[in-house]
């Protein structure tokens, strides 16, 4: 859980985290994150820190955003399952049971749906209509609130995800590239009652940018030349076209192309020069790929299970 200034929140919301998790009977940990915080947040989670054996508490040294004190978190956690939740009580830690109970049912990520939301409409709850349909579309997985943090993961699912921007919020549509089962289930989306919200109409804009790059990620990582190159072939086909049917007027009506056509002409040279510069761009990204894979031994693909029979089974994910 990161926290930026809830200092009102942050006891309600560990009363209400120890009474669900203490009648799970499981073991658990709780990986506090105060992303810089300029009010008495750290001090009343040193304080829970001292009284409860199961805090994790992480200190970031100045306010680095959400996305990087999940990461933060991510990396401090040693569950077999992550759920991660917004410090502000609009999670309900009710809820948890909800998705570990849909977890155990094979998924290796769980999401949260806020199905009745309680935000304003104009600025919080049409732009997060308009952006998770994007989101749905674009990236292929079917949520219906991208948006909210409050998922059940498998940890192996976070392992090789690196975080940067706003990219918590599209973590199911990362996993899904490597082939990752997700679920959602309704969960509440209780009123804010301490504080305000960090969050407005500006971060759509982010979320909109980012977006296009899990986009780019999700479908041409492994490929960057047949997006680049796709763009760079039409360039060139039109470029080229405009030349011919230029050269064409020149030779058979001997006209002057700059004095009848000079736009066309200038046109058709503009093209032909995107048209590479696409190209070029595209077998940079290819090189760029490569080495990224290879130099970190990585591969484009992932494996949830290996079996031999001349050594034990390696379980990548849920063994069967």
């Amino acid at each position: 859980m990161p926290f930026y200034n809830e200092e009102a929140n942050v006891r309600p919301l560990h009363a209400g985290l120890q009474a669900v998790l203490d009648g799970l009977a499981q073991p658990y940990e709780l990986v506090l994150v105060d992303d810089g915080s300029t009010d008495a947040t750290y001090k009343v989670l040193l304080e829970l820190f001292e009284q409860d054996s199961h805090i994790v508490l992480i200190r970031l040294k100045k306010n680095f955003g959400q996305t990087a004190s999940l990461a933060a978190g991510f990396d401090q956690a040693r569950g077999d399952i992550i759920i991660p939740m917004d410090g502000d009580l609009q999670h309900d830690p009710q809820d948890i049971p909800l998705l570990l109970e849909k977890l155990n049912e094979g998924y290796d990520i769980v999401s949260g749906w806020r199905q009745t939301r309680v935000d304003r409409f104009f600025t919080r709850r049409l732009p997060s209509k308009i952006a998770n349909w994007l989101m749905a579309k674009l990236s292929g997985v079917p949520l219906h609130d991208f948006g909210t943090t409050f998922k059940a993961y498998r940890r192996e699912v976070l392992k090789d995800i690196k975080l940067y921007g706003e990219l918590h919020r599209f973590i199911p549509a990362l996993a899904k590239w490597s082939g990752a089962t997700i679920a959602e289930v309704p969960i509440r989306n209780v009123p804010r009652r301490h504080g305000h919200s960090n969050y407005g109409l500006s971060r759509t804009v982010r979320v909109m940018l980012d977006l296009i790059t899990v986009k780019f990620l999700i479908d041409y990582a492994t490929k960057p030349l047949h997006f680049f190159g796709l763009f760079g072939v039409i360039s060139l086909a039109m470029g080229g076209g405009l030349g011919v049917f230029l050269f064409i007027k020149k030779i058979v009506y001997g006209i002057h192309i700059l004095v009848e056509h000079g736009p066309l002409f200038l046109l058709s040279n503009l093209l032909i020069i995107v048209g590479i510069q696409f190209v070029s761009i595209g077998l940079l990204g290819e090189m760029l790929s490569r080495t990224y894979f290879e130099s970190q031994n990585k591969t484009i693909y992932t494996v949830r299970e290996r079996r031999s029979h001349t050594r034990a089974a390696e379980s990548y994910g849920k063994a069967k």
